[in-house]
């Protein structure tokens, strides 16, 4: 490492998942997993009309996405668990069977309750792929070349950010909207028989005790996080705010988070560990990153509807103006070992975020309704800005601890970064949805500008209400920005304990 990190303590925690002649493999493996995991979060989105002409259900297709991710949040704090008490392979493959499971089942769903079923199999599968394919990345490299390897997968991320959108539409249109699921079977094959085959852990040596698994722990952390995040999900869309389907599913909540605080304090190996706030470094991250999912939600949901609305492009043209911060991102990503090298993970991060702050208060201030290239502008160098933020803290963070903390620690500022997009989207929809209101005589929301869009030209007061809403949402999205550079100013250590590894 460079002066940036000094004051580095020395310890040994295992050798890498996998020889380096069987590496190549294994990152190979994890690509085609990582895959399956981001095309699934979008590919089904642009299928969604020809999946209700086909199996009905309009007023609850949103939850295919919502059950999905439901799924996947909450179980990323127990895949994480048990990838340390287990070890990754067996965690990884199951997770992917489950996740090939619940693929093969959604392609024979019979109507939309069974469909979203077969998602919510298909999260808890999704789950590990995420969790335990990033904490293997950290495995697999020693320090100094993990950027390589997260630079390809945030270069898998970004590739299906742009191509799944386009791939569903494309099955749905000219081979049937099952093949949406259908095809992660070969592709999950290919990769379950790449990590069966390659993927060699070391033995480590055994404490001579049985592991505990806290089930109970476990069960009280899924109850807890899919009964708040479906209050978050569903809250001024399926029930107002403080009705009473609303206010029960809060107050289950928090009597839920009190059993959660309980029965893991009572446990000998917790899902989710005191540890884990109670170190600077890895709490500063969690809040940071949960502060990162809340501030993307601005662009990935509000920027589609203001190309559309304000600008005036084709939906395919929308979506370009978003997926250009999918080049920027990864090459960031890969380039931002050359600045923490020199000055240091926090401090890198800390600059990518300020640099966020001011591209997003930018926006607010483009011409209206100006040309798309502005916006795509802002997108590229906030992507290049991301870039900078996140892969320093997620490198950092998973190299201040051993081999036997770092799945949960790696779960849980993914688990983080999820749950704060989930509220950004509550939060952002609330304030868009207020500010339209206002602009409209009260008589506007989200769901009629994209009725308006849908049926044709939105009117120019349509528009102009459109352009004020999105503003706000992305001065809301600074504010995320801000705050999280708040955190690591005040919370996060100067110097990231960093645990050198062999071969570092």
């Amino acid at each position: 490492m460079g002066q940036g990190d000094t004051g580095i303590r020395a310890a040994a925690t295992g050798q890498p998942a996998a020889s380096r002649s069987r590496r190549g493999a294994v990152v190979a493996a994890l690509m085609l997993s990582m895959a399956l995991a981001a095309l699934d979060s979008t590919i089904v989105s642009t299928a969604v009309p020809q999946i209700v002409g086909d199996l009905g259900g309009f007023s609850v297709f949103s939850w295919l996405f919502s059950g999905y991710l439901l799924a996947v949040t909450v179980t990323l704090p127990v895949y994480g668990k048990l990838s340390d008490t287990f070890g990754r392979k067996p965690v990884l493959v199951a997770g992917a069977a489950v996740f090939l499971l619940g693929s093969l089942l959604c392609a024979t769903a019979w109507n939309m309750a069974a469909l979203i079923a077969f998602r919510i199999v298909q999260g808890l599968g999704g789950g590990a792929l995420q969790g335990t394919v990033q904490t293997l990345a950290a495995d697999l490299y020693p320090l100094k070349e993990r950027p390589k390897i997260q630079a390809k997968l945030s270069t898998v991320w970004a590739t299906s950010a742009i191509a799944g959108p386009s791939l569903g539409g494309v099955l749905a249109a000219y081979a049937d909207w099952r093949w949406i699921f259908l095809i992660n079977l070969p592709i999950g094959a290919l990769a379950l028989w790449l990590i069966v085959r390659h993927l060699h852990e070391p033995v480590r040596e055994s404490s001579g005790r049985r592991p505990r698994i806290d089930w109970a722990g476990a069960l009280a952390v899924f109850a807890c996080g899919g009964v708040l995040l479906t209050a978050l999900v569903q809250g001024g869309v399926a029930w107002d705010w403080l009705s009473a389907p609303s206010l029960a599913l809060f107050g289950t909540g928090l009597a839920l988070i009190g059993a959660v605080v309980v029965i893991e304090r009572r446990a000998a190996e917790p899902i989710i560990p005191g540890w884990v706030w109670r170190r600077r470094t890895i709490a500063a991250v969690n809040l940071a990153l949960g502060a990162l999912g809340l501030l993307m939600v601005a662009p990935t949901v509000f920027l589609p509807t203001y190309a559309q609305a304000v600008l005036g492009l084709a939906p395919v043209a929308a979506g370009f103006v978003l997926s250009v911060w999918t080049l920027s991102w990864p090459v960031s990503a890969a380039f931002s070992q050359h600045v923490y090298g020199r000055i240091g993970f926090r401090n890198t991060a800390m600059l990518g975020i300020a640099a966020a702050t001011l591209i997003l208060l930018a926006f607010p201030f483009l011409p209206y309704p100006g040309e798309p290239w502005q916006p795509a502008l802002l997108m590229l160098l906030l992507g290049g800005a991301l870039g900078l933020f996140q892969l320093p803290l997620i490198i950092g963070v998973q190299s201040t601890v051993g081999w036997e903390e770092r799945g949960t620690t790696t779960a849980s500022v993914l688990f983080c970064r999820q749950t704060g997009q989930t509220i950004g989207a509550t939060l952002f929809g609330a304030i868009a949805n207020g500010v339209l209101a206002a602009r409209l005589g009260g008589a506007g929301d989200l769901d009629a500008v994209t009725r308006a869009l849908d049926s044709g030209a939105p009117g120019e007061h349509v528009r102009h209400a459109v352009a004020d809403a999105v503003h706000a949402v992305y001065l809301g999205a600074a504010g995320a920005a801000a705050l999280a550079f708040l955190v690591l100013l005040f919370v996060a250590p100067r110097r990231f304990p960093v645990i050198r590894n062999p071969g570092d």
